[in-house]
């Protein structure tokens, strides 16, 4: 029987969960991204292994590989990923493995072209069988794992996810209505050509902005996926209905990541950056530069160093600052210590952010010779109070979707990822702040108050505003 070993970004850890298998004992160890809400893969039979949409920061799979005491031998692309760069090619060279990618994709290096109803053999009694699971992109390829002639696994990509669908509007609204055609398609024709037992190996859905909807599923087979997935529940046109529908904005960052895959892109260097002192970074600031503080919103909120933007390493951060900064601005990293450098680091490379222009340790009191600067910290009940007392503006920062679904009474709305472009929009005077629990508005409050605005940042989650007496609209 083969073993299913799930893993934290890092480290693997055992898991129950199981791969039925007829006796090949395979291994397959997800290798999570919860930052940007993917997942690789390792898979190996105790001697070889092959590799399955691996992020740009190879190292993870290189130790994964060398404590299974495995060699790598196959490195597979299920598409041109929009949401990371892809770590395949500089891992097929560390390796010399073979680097699979469909050869239709117009990429400018070499590779072994792969397509429909190629098979891989890999190791005595398994292979891989690609099967075209066009939707997600024209090209994209899911990857079916035969062991003695059974389908135990399919790596999925961003075709079939777990309850879900990869989204099919990545590529511009001149392809979104045929690619959602498609994805129903490719969806439909995994669940009738494979096994109800098939364990479901996706790519996207853990967060990603990849996915059309998200889940909170860790595991799934295609019986499960026949019986409660919308694209194989749903007839067609109540499927591409809904999907659309659901839609929201994705990333800015995405636009670089398909020309960065198709070109070719190398390892990253993931050396310490340079070292910057108070008169630097003020300097660093002044020329426009941007000042990244890596710390919780709490730690921010209690004192900064004026100008600098609060991007946690406790959320989104890779997803947010990839998303606003205006593409091609250094980017200086302040963090408690090395190893939130560090981990910051690792996280831009995976978007093609590839070194920072210099970084900071210790504490706002070292970043800065002047007074440091606050944020005050508030929560829905505290706005209802306030609202009876003075007049505030109230800001809402999250996406178009969550505010369709409630809102506020009165409240001004730029998501968080139009807010450099309009914030010359929100009136002058006490601005409170918020979003769906505090993340996003810490993001907010920092980019408004380095713009002089006087901001309260609410800090809570929003299904508590109804019950405060604030005034909230139900649906659109």
């Amino acid at each position: 029987m083969s073993n299913v070993v799930i893993t934290g970004s890092e480290r693997a850890r055992p898991s129950g969960a199981t791969v039925t298998d007829p006796g090949a004992g395979t291994t397959i160890v997800p290798i999570e991204t919860p930052t940007l809400g993917d997942r690789s893969y390792l898979i190996h039979d105790g001697r070889v292994a092959v590799v399955i949409d691996p992020q740009r920061d190879i190292d993870r799979v290189l130790r994964l590989a060398g404590a299974a005491g495995v060699r790598i031998s196959h490195i597979f692309e299920t598409h041109i990923h929009n949401d990371y760069v892809t770590g395949g090619l500089a891992l097929a060279g560390v390796t010399g493995a073979a680097y699979h990618v469909n050869a239709a994709d117009p990429v400018a290096y070499e590779r072994v072209g792969v397509g429909d109803g190629d098979v891989v053999e890999i190791g005595p009694g398994w292979r891989l069988r690609v099967l075209a699971t066009p939707g997600h992109t024209y090209t994209h390829l899911s990857y079916v794992l035969e062991e003695h002639g059974t389908a135990t696994a399919v790596f999925s990509g961003g075709s079939l996810l777990f309850g879900s669908t990869g989204r099919p509007d990545l590529l511009g609204p001149d392809h979104t209505h045929e690619l959602v055609h498609h994805q129903y398609a490719s969806a439909r024709r995994l669940a009738a050509e494979l096994p109800e037992q098939t364990q479901v190996m996706p790519t996207h859905g853990f967060g990603s902005f990849c996915s059309a909807t998200q889940t909170e599923a860790v595991a799934s087979t295609i019986g499960a996926e026949k019986s409660t997935n919308p694209v194989l529940t749903q007839d067609e046109t109540h499927y591409v209905s809904d999907l659309l529908a659901g839609l929201d904005a994705f990333p800015a960052y995405y636009a670089k990541m398909g020309p960065a895959n198709t070109a070719g892109p190398g390892a990253p260097d993931l050396s310490p950056p340079e070292p910057a002192d108070a008169r630097q970074l003020r300097q660093r600031l002044e020329r426009g530069e941007w000042l990244v503080d890596l710390r919780t919103r709490t730690a921010f909120a209690a004192g900064h160093a004026p100008g600098t933007l609060n991007f946690g390493l406790d959320g989104s951060f890779a997803t947010y600052l990839g998303w606003l900064i205006p593409w091609g601005t250094p980017v200086t990293l302040l963090g408690e210590n090395a190893a939130q450098v560090a981990q910051a680091q690792r996280e831009m490379v995976r978007i093609g952010i590839d070194r920072p222009a210099a970084a900071a340790t210790g504490g706002p009191r070292q970043w800065t010779d002047g007074p440091l600067d606050t944020v005050e910290r508030a929560t829905f009940a505290d706005l209802a109070q306030v609202r009876h007392h003075r007049r505030v503006t109230v800001l809402d920062v999250r996406r178009n979707l969550e505010r369709s679904a409630s809102r506020i009474d009165g409240a001004w709305h730029i998501p968080l990822h139009e807010l450099l472009v309009r914030a010359d929009e929100i009136p002058a005077g006490e601005l409170w702040v918020h979003c769906a629990a505090g993340y996003r508005a810490s993001i907010a409050a920092s980019i408004l108050l380095a713009r002089g605005h006087r901001v309260v940042a609410v800090d809570d989650d929003y299904s508590n505003a109804a019950a405060t007496g604030l005034p909230v609209t139900v649906g659109a």
